[in-house]
């Protein structure tokens, strides 16, 4: 027995799937429906009604009976002589009147009303033509036959699971809060604002490429916030999630023609079906006689051999039969238009036109394949579904509601608990993974810095302009994209930019055209050819550059660097050990103040650098430096007071230092000097002095010659005693002699009375001098000591020191 639950299950489904039925399988549907009342009415007479009565031709009058049965008979077949069934029973040729009457011979018994029921059925079984005894089954057979093809490819196991994937997301979509929000404020847009809208989304200048072209958005899917009603948290999760429904089957079934090929081979299924069953029908309905002639053998049972039956339901079952090839022919003309329908037009491709230029969303794209016949077939049902549907295919409209779940995700104060300060002062708000940039952070106007890395898409809205204290923008491994407006306003107040990327091709163009910034650092991999590099083609632009930095790989300095030599300040080029090998380009830096070459794998102080008449620091970090005999010509930077040449493999110092007069910071800690040159504190204005970390063994007494001398670092050397010229330099602040052999300490230390920082911790000695107490300035906090070596001062010098 069919459980109740499976009627019910039949039930709820048939309302889903009757999306996918356009109008001519919808009449075919009724069609059968009229069809199987047909067979079933049938059916019912055939069960509850005799089937045939049959009276013998008898005596005088079975002559006159016959006769009529046979004239009665022959006129009913005329009209259908053709179509007469040779296996049926044939009356007896007329008796000639010659022959006399005969008398009768049967049995006589008091079975008369059996016999009349055996000789009924026996006529029925033997006289009777088939399809009149059958036709309702048949009818009801091949109307089954006809539903089961008009919804297999529902059931079909490849195609039904799509099917109602489909229809599942399609009713969840049409349902959707957000797909009436997201029409509902596209539709209420003006022709002017739809103008405007397209000047806003106009690049910046003309030679912005695709990959850095802005989004088609209107601009009233982005910086409206407050107008619009609010998701709650669980419909917006909801419709993201039906964002990704959507995009894989849209995956999954755009790759395939499964749908199409079988509803194509249904409907020719039911075209051959409906041409079988109609030619035997319209073959066999004359076959249905009122008045049939039946001949048995049963003259020992009844007496008689020849009856006349009547077919009690022929005139019916004839109208039924003709009302059912009626109905059969409705119905192959809606297979026919399937078929026409099929073939006539190019199912295997939907576009959205009409549905872009009623909702205003541009960007939805046009399907193929399975997609785009489902589609059809939906639009024969309902446009509004596809419409609502088309909703969830646009970028725009999935980037809007990404952006109202950022917003309800981040408020602005959550956002304000997140800034912090960053080494130069500034306020920064660091934005992390987030899959866009949320509207709220433009509230949050104290806001100076602004750090977004990872983000999967951020857009910077003409809310920008909100953050009125913004100075720096950092982008790492984010490309960003602006809106005209947002452009305008980032162009007059944007001084730092940040970017970090991992293919040049994700530094946006408009970072170009920032004609107020001041500090431009870019962090990456840069191609070795950067002529064919478009990104970095002209930054003439940049009118205010003071500061470019550039982390990455390069073997020349780029010929770009030269435009802004007017007015470059600092430039810092930071390898990752791949050799610089061409440096030619700075010689055009003619007002470049401080340059850095760092791990750029060089052997020598480059030539070009020795134009530069501006130069005031110089930094060769981490290169390969084993001699720097070339240092003389270093003479003519006549403004060069910084020189940092660590972390190298410099072995010694050129007595030719000297010629540096100028030098004020000089650091050669990381190298691998032994000796030092008296000639080299000849550099008088030397204030910072950083030799640490080297094979020095010596400390020359003319370092009592620096008498502006206030860092000196001579940590991890091999120092066993130190000068007393060195106490000389009265304004040393900072001495760092850690790390050394020293076995004691000179009491004339406490003549340094501006030290604040003394690091002795790693050396040799026993004891400290109570003289230490004299270093006025020295406190505990900025001792680096052994506490045992402490512990020998006197007490009032410990507490001395430790006094804040």
């Amino acid at each position: 027995m069919i459980p109740v639950a499976e009627f019910k299950q039949f039930t709820e489904q048939q309302p889903a799937f009757k999306i996918l039925k356009p109008w001519w399988d919808v009449l075919a549907e009724y069609i059968t429906i009229a069809m199987l009342m047909i067979g079933v009415f049938g059916c019912t007479l055939q069960v509850t009604q005799d089937k045939i009565i049959c009276l013998p031709n008898h005596t005088s009058a079975d002559f006159v009976s016959q006769i009529s049965c046979q004239e009665f008979t022959q006129n009913s077949q005329a009209p259908n002589a053709s179509d007469e069934d040779t296996s049926s029973s044939t009356p007896p040729p007329p008796i000639a009147t010659s022959v006399p009457p005969r008398e009768m011979s049967g049995l006589r018994n008091n079975l008369d009303l059996q016999q009349y029921s055996f000789i009924n059925q026996m006529c029925y079984e033997t006289a009777l033509h088939w399809y009149a005894k059958y036709f309702p089954y048949l009818v009801v057979i091949h109307t089954l036959i006809f539903i089961i093809c008009g919804n297999f490819w529902f059931k079909f196991p490849g195609t039904s699971s799509k099917i109602e994937h489909f229809i599942s997301i399609l009713g969840k979509c049409f349902d959707s809060p957000w797909t009436t929000r997201a029409l509902s404020e596209v539709s209420g847009e003006t022709t002017q604002e739809k103008n405007a809208d397209r000047e806003l989304s106009k690049p910046s200048f003309e030679e912005t490429s695709p990959a850095t072209a802005e989004l088609p958005v209107p601009e009233k899917l982005v910086a409206e916030t407050s107008s619009a009603s609010v998701l709650d948290k669980k419909e917006g999760e909801q419709a993201k999630a039906l964002f990704e429904k959507v995009k894989k089957f849209r995956h999954h079934v755009e790759e395939g023609d499964l749908l199409y090929s079988m509803y194509m081979r249904q409907t020719v299924l039911k075209v051959c079906k409906f041409v079988l069953i109609t030619v035997y029908n319209a073959a066999l309905v004359g076959k249905i006689h009122f008045i049939v002639p039946c001949s048995v053998h049963t003259e020992e049972m009844t007496g008689y051999n020849s009856f006349c039956c009547n077919h009690t339901k022929a005139h019916l079952f004839s109208k039924l039969a003709i009302s059912y090839l009626c109905f059969l022919g409705v119905y192959g003309l809606t297979c026919l238009y399937t078929l026409y329908w099929l073939f006539r037009r190019p199912l295997k491709e939907y576009s959205f036109r009409s549905v872009r230029e009623e909702t205003g969303i541009g960007d939805i794209p046009d399907v193929k394949n399975d997609f785009a016949f489902v589609l059809h077939l939906v639009d024969q049902y309902d446009s509004l579904y596809s419409k609502r549907f088309a909703v969830f295919l646009s970028e725009v409209s999935e980037s809007r509601l990404r952006q109202l779940n950022l917003n309800h995700e981040w408020p602005a104060d959550k956002l304000r608990q997140k800034l912090q300060q960053t080494p130069e002062g500034r306020l920064e708000l660091h934005l992390f993974k987030l899959p866009g940039l949320p509207d709220t952070v433009f509230e949050v106007t104290e806001t100076e810095s602004l750090k977004l890395e990872m983000l999967s898409e951020a857009l910077i809205p003409p809310l920008v302009s909100k953050l009125i204290r913004l100075e720096e923008l950092s982008l790492f491994n984010c490309s960003a994209k602006v809106q005209h407006a947002s452009l305008a306003y980032l162009r007059d107040h944007l001084r730092v930019l940040q970017i970090k990327f991992d293919d040049i091709k994700e530094i946006p163009l408009w970072v170009f055209s920032l004609r107020a910034l001041e500090e431009l650092h870019l962090i990456g991999y840069l191609s070795q050819d950067l002529s064919k590099t478009a990104t970095l083609e002209s930054l003439r632009e940049l009118k205010s550059l003071k500061l470019l930095t550039m982390k990455s790989n390069l073997s020349k300095v780029p010929q770009t660097v030269t435009e802004v030599a007017s007015h470059l300040q600092k430039l810092s080029i930071q390898n990752d050990g791949t050799k610089l090998l061409t440096v030619n380009a700075l010689k055009r830096l003619s007002l470049l103040k401080e340059l850095e070459l760092i791990r750029c794998d060089l052997e020598r102080i480059p030539h070009a650098v020795f134009s530069l008449n501006n130069l005031q620091s110089l930094d060769l970090k981490d290169n390969s430096l084993h001699t720097i005999e070339e240092i003389i010509s270093l003479q003519h930077c006549r403004k060069l007071s910084v020189l940092r040449l660590w972390h190298n493999q410099i072995a010694y110092i050129p007595d030719h230092i000297r010629k540096l007069k100028g030098l004020e910071e000089l650091c050669l800690n990381r190298n691998k000097i032994l000796v030092l040159p008296p000639q080299l504190f000849l550099c008088t204005k030397l204030r910072h002095l950083d030799l640490s970390y080297n094979e020095i063994r010596e400390l020359p007494p003319e370092v009592g010659v620096l008498q502006v001398l206030q860092f000196l670092a001579l940590t991890g050397n091999f120092l066993e005693e130190l000068p007393n010229e060195l106490f000389f330099c009265q304004k040393l602040k900072t001495l760092k002699l850690g790390q050394n052999k020293i076995t004691s300490l000179s009491p004339k230390i406490g003549s340094l009375v501006s030290l604040v920082r003394l690091d002795i911790k790693g050396n040799r000695m026993d004891v400290l001098p109570p003289e230490v107490g004299g270093c006025v300035s020295l406190k505990k906090s900025g001792f680096v000591v052994e506490h045992s070596l402490l512990e020998t001062l006197p007490l009032d010098v410990r507490d001395r020191l430790s006094e804040e």
